[in-house]
């Protein structure tokens, strides 16, 4: 078969069908870049997508805080942290040295009447919410290389947990669902008017990327009856209004999430990304139960490229591949995304060696 563009290979690879080779992409930590750049692997001025030669390109381009108008309050600083308030009411620790999930402290939202009075009124489908110039650059980019252009963002439980925290947001699943059923409610509509005014303006992407971290080790943050009791209805509110306009959509969920497969895949996501094998998921499992289904884009596991290990890397390369790359429906990704630790003679040969393995 004659070599595909990107746009070409992506769009039929969310359709399963069949393609020249699997898909290709990487998510890494800010510093990987600069790593690889300063000890000469890397040209300067030259990014990862070109040098690796990635299929696909994203933009996050909207700005989902509740107050846009809120100036963030520095709360106590150190050498090494931060804590801040933020437009949400979320009290957060970040660290200044390096890239790392924030602690959250506190918030100001741990129930339905603060959700009413404090968040609710200012989650309006402003025009100021949304990065016009950055999607439409973006697109732009990715269109003269050929590269298929996601718009990217957070769903409906990304949007809820930054105003509330995981704790607070969970008990309200259990204790008072008609809170979080409101809070989907108002964030999928939010969304959808968002991508209404930006495509309108803009021009539609390719296909939608949303992420959605909904797991942990082991366990889904939820069951799969109150997945869809709450979450689904609002995930198949944004993901019908994007196939409406033709759009695949790919859900990315860090952790164990394979409980909830089958509610996602009836809310309508195309593609499951990342896949996360040290959380409990397996690829060749979950291509089993719903590689009919489903294309997989991850799945590979990140240990074995923060340990720099070559032998790990081509079994496990060799044992899933051949697999996952069967039917056509799958993107060669790690688990979660590259770290500093990893050396780029390690990352290159994992790129090479899945696109040598991958090749129809």
């Amino acid at each position: 078969m004659a070599a595909m563009t990107g746009i070409e290979r992506i769009g039929r690879i969310l359709k399963r069908q069949p393609v020249d080779r699997i898909g290709l992409f990487e998510h890494f930590w800010g510093d990987t870049l600069k790593k690889w750049q300063a000890d000469g692997s890397i040209q300067q001025g030259q990014d990862m997508a070109t040098h690796f030669g990635f299929d696909l390109h994203t933009c996050w381009c909207f700005s989902m805080v509740a107050d846009l108008d809120f100036k963030p309050v520095v709360i106590e600083e150190t050498a090494e942290t931060v804590l801040t308030r933020d437009g949400n009411g979320a009290t957060l620790r970040r660290h200044k040295l390096h890239d790392s999930t924030p602690e959250h402290v506190d918030f100001s939202v741990k129930g339905r009447d603060a959700w009413e009075t404090l968040i609710k009124p200012h989650l309006k489908p402003e025009r100021r919410r949304i990065n016009f110039e950055a999607y439409r650059n973006a697109k732009k980019y990715a269109t003269e290389r050929n590269r298929f252009f996601f718009w990217g963002g957070v769903n409906v439980f990304e949007l809820m947990h930054p105003i509330s925290g995981h704790e607070h947001m969970l008990v309200g699943m259990a204790l008072d669902p008609d809170w979080v059923r409101n809070m989907v409610d108002t964030y999928a509509e939010l969304t959808v008017n968002l991508m209404e005014i930006l495509f309108a303006e803009e021009g539609k992407p390719d296909g939608i990327w949303f992420y959605e971290d909904m797991g942990f080790k082991e366990r889904p943050f939820m069951s799969p009856d109150m997945y869809c009791e709450l979450v689904q209805p609002g995930h198949k509110r944004t993901i019908d209004y994007c196939h409406g306009l033709g759009l695949p959509v790919v859900m990315h969920s860090c952790g164990f999430v394979e409980p909830l497969l089958p509610g996602m895949v009836d809310a309508g996501i195309d593609c499951l990304q990342v896949i996360e094998v040290k959380a409990g998921m397996d690829p060749l499992r979950i291509k089993k139960r719903f590689g009919d289904r489903l294309s997989l884009c991850g799945g590979m596991d990140a240990r074995n490229l923060v340990a720099n290990n070559i032998d790990a890397l081509r079994k496990e390369l060799a044992e899933k591949i051949p697999v996952l790359k069967q039917g056509s429906g799958y993107i060669l990704h790690s688990d979660h995304s590259i770290p500093t630790d990893t050396n780029y003679a390690t990352y290159r040969f994992f790129v090479d060696e899945g696109m040598r393995l991958g090749t129809y």
